[in-house]
């Protein structure tokens, strides 16, 4: 997708990622048009944001549907509706497991970014379960979506040290601010076409990256 590409943005709470890629877009970073900022959740703080930054943003709530398949179906469609279509779904801070017809449908250009340096600490609480362990390194992985929860294919991680003294809010907050930096760039490689998915494996420029790229502290 060479040139400037259409995302949409899916979030649940306060899009803070969201808000960090469109100020990437605005101020030429990333050649990027957002055409939309959707949310599951009708009082998610991140609708409010994407409005006040000229977005076109709405809730497609995800209550009273009988199955994930079936708000899944509701969602693609509003998606598939938008214009330009998009070429790319950023799943940013979307709290929910997607069902494989959704990711099926968007494969390749569905891409999410995680709070942990994965493999290690798929799911939630990944800051807490890195205290409990004692690990010294931490981070954050963008990775292409696939039927495995936090298990597709990851291109850029950025590594944060885990430091003495640090609780669970000290250390999100060191990752968040790496998420808000690594985040639009790998949207900037996807909306260049450098970076595509596969064979299921992350390619850059051409190439089968054999490792995620890295950013972050020592």
């Amino acid at each position: 997708m060479p040139g400037r590409a259409t995302a949409v943005i899916l979030i649940s709470g306060r899009g803070s990622n969201m808000a960090a890629i469109a100020a990437a877009a605005a101020a030429g970073q990333i050649p990027l048009a957002i055409a939309a900022v959707l949310s599951d959740r009708p009082a998610a703080a991140g609708l409010g944001i994407a409005q006040s930054l000229g977005l076109c943003a709405e809730a497609v709530p995800a209550a009273g549907y009988p199955s994930r398949e079936a708000y899944d179906a509701v969602l693609a469609q509003r998606i598939r509706a938008l214009a330009p279509a998009p070429d790319i779904v950023v799943l940013a801070g979307f709290m929910r497991i997607l069902s494989p017809a959704f990711v099926t449908e968007f494969s390749g250009r569905l891409v999410n970014i995680h709070p942990s340096l994965l493999p290690l600490y798929p799911g939630l609480h990944t800051h807490r379960r890195v205290l409990e362990a004692g690990d010294r390194q931490h981070g954050c992985t963008v990775h292409f979506v696939t039927q495995e929860l936090d298990g597709g294919p990851a291109f850029l991680q950025a590594h944060v040290p885990v430091l003495a003294g640090d609780d669970e809010a000290s250390l999100s907050a060191r990752v968040q601010r790496w998420e808000h930096i690594v985040y639009p760039e790998a949207v900037g490689l996807l909306a260049t076409g450098r970076v595509t998915l596969r064979e299921d494996r992350a390619w850059l420029d051409g190439q089968p990256l054999a490792a995620p790229l890295l950013r972050g502290e020592t």
